[in-house]
């Protein structure tokens, strides 16, 4: 492996503790190991998502380094690759999510469920065991490094900036979607709850697999917005309180992509499911919010409760194809990397001023040719 190209540090925006999550700073330091199967990536842009916030407001936990950068809607071009790599090579476009490796040697890396390995390492703020313990850094940065498994071929036709979000985001209810709906839903019908980040593209994307889609939402703002994306229809909760009735087993799959469970009456979204079928929760609030059911609403449906995280490396793939093939886009706002714009971002994305992911941008520009 040639690592010419590969600064001794790279560059990023950190964070020291969780009360300074809006006072990024830029920050140099020591970058793990490059192992065996790793892949170096020289970052082009990288997305925005609610679970950087989360984890730098120390909302899931605490910030295991005092210069964390998170960010894992990762693209860019591979710098150097490990030994073993096979599938990439230099002066390649590719992209990684939020998970940058993991055993591959265990029941679930060798069945296409990498991604729940128990020694997965997330791309940022956990240890890689296979780096001595290194903690990882995230993507609002220089440069990544991620095992092979969780790197992928970018097809041409799609522009970077709109691949970045597809990459966590987009992964993110395209797994449950299609292990609950297969790959052609046509005659089913999806329940989307939550019009954001992840709603917006679990909309697009059950929508291309020939659903027919219903958004729920609280109120009726972004009612227009759901049905530009593909919805079918729109249900407003606070405004029609009769709703669990008029959909009483209506639906084929249940996805939740609302960020907070306040005011979500889970018995009543079980009761709209058909028999024996699953209502998934993928957004993530703050550890300490809890969701609320008696057992007997589940048995009066056969239903299931289940969550999921990210998608396997199948799954990404046929999930480009789809974009490319059914023009599945997030809608994004792009904004050029700077040490004024990243605390900017930060705080905008948490008062909801978005529509609906932002994307850094500009990495070439800010960071340059970064060599040391």
């Amino acid at each position: 492996m040639t690592t010419d190209s590969v600064p001794e540090k790279f560059q990023g925006f950190g964070v020291d503790k969780a009360e300074n999550w809006d006072k990024p700073k830029l920050v140099s330091y020591e970058h793990k190991k490059i192992n065996p199967y790793d892949v170096v990536i020289k970052n082009e842009c990288c997305g925005v998502c609610y679970s950087d916030i989360h984890t730098i407001q120390g909302n899931w936990g605490k910030l295991n380094r005092d210069d964390l950068v998170v960010g894992h809607e990762i693209v860019g071009k591979v710098v150097a690759v490990g030994d073993k790599v096979t599938e990439f090579k230099v002066g390649q476009r590719v992209g990684t999510g939020a998970n940058a490796s993991a055993c591959r040697k265990c029941n679930r890396c060798k069945n296409d469920n990498e991604q729940y390995c128990p020694e997965a390492a997330p791309t940022y703020n956990g240890p890689d065991v296979r780096s001595d313990g290194y903690i990882t850094q995230g993507g609002y940065a220089s440069h990544s490094i991620a095992d092979e498994q969780f790197v992928f071929a970018i097809p041409d036709e799609l522009e970077s900036k709109f691949v970045a979000s597809l990459l966590c985001a987009g992964l993110t209810v395209w797994s449950p979607i299609v292990r609950n709906c297969g790959y052609d839903a046509t005659g089913k019908t999806i329940a989307i709850i939550g019009l954001g980040g992840l709603g917006h593209l679990a909309v697009q994307e059950s929508h291309a697999i020939g659903a027919k889609v219903v958004v729920f939402s609280t109120t009726a703002s972004k009612r227009e917005e759901a049905l530009k994306l593909g919805a079918d229809e729109f249900v407003a909760t606070k405004e029609d309180k009769d709703w669990y009735k008029t959909y009483f087993d209506t639906f084929d799959f249940i996805l939740s992509c609302a960020s907070g469970i306040e005011g979500l009456d889970l018995e009543h979204y079980i009761s709209t499911l058909k028999v024996n079928k699953k209502f998934v929760s993928v957004g993530l609030p703050p550890s300490d919010e809890k969701f609320s059911v008696s057992p007997n609403s589940f048995v009066a449906h056969a239903a299931s409760f289940g969550s999921s995280l990210l998608g396997n490396k199948k799954e990404v793939y046929k999930m480009l194809d789809l974009a490319v093939k059914k023009n599945v886009r997030p809608w994004i706002e792009e904004v050029p990397i700077s040490e004024k714009s990243v605390p900017e971002t930060l705080k905008r994305f948490v008062k909801g001023d978005v529509r609906y992911r932002f994307v850094l941008t500009d990495f070439d520009k800010f960071f340059g040719d970064q060599k040391d």
